[in-house]
């Protein structure tokens, strides 16, 4: 079996997308607690779409913003490139919010302002790391589509 690259945190590129500053900084000082260097901090969905041409690995995205809220910039993302990796931040509890990130390609999806937040956000981060790892260990030619796991 071939061994599996290992993904490290510091080569990877990661937008904060959210037009809270206190959230911005909030899910920064997460992510730099995790190991990652390269942090970009973006207030609202148009800054995030015009960006994309920085590649981002993974994109953590606010739903309430505007002037274009989370599920239409998470379209926009998918629709420039499809291997981006998202995972979708609301205080919305809705299951119609939750179904449709998920529908238009999120990877997962977190409740904002809950008291495990930061690990569901390391937990999801994990789970990406090991998809991407999983991706980088597969013969050449085969799918780089990213999976959406639910474990």
């Amino acid at each position: 079996m071939k061994k599996r690259k290992m993904i490290s945190k510091k080569e990877l590129t990661v937008f904060v997308v959210d037009d809270d500053p206190i959230y911005r900084a909030l899910y920064k000082q997460y992510l730099l607690n995790m190991g990652f260097e390269k942090i970009k901090m973006i207030a609202n969905g148009q800054e995030c779409i015009n960006r994309l041409i920085e590649n981002p690995d993974i994109i953590l995205l606010d739903h309430q913003m505007t002037p274009i809220d989370g599920l239409e910039t998470l379209k926009k993302i998918k629709h420039f490139n499809p291997k981006i990796y998202l995972v979708y931040l609301s205080g919305q509890t809705s299951m119609k919010v939750t179904t449709d990130a998920l529908k238009y390609g999120a990877f997962d999806y977190i409740i904002k302002s809950n008291k495990l937040e930061e690990e569901q956000i390391a937990v999801v981060i994990k789970k990406i790391l090991n998809v991407k790892e999983l991706i980088a260990s597969q013969p050449k030619g085969t799918s780089k589509k990213p999976l959406n796991l639910f474990v």
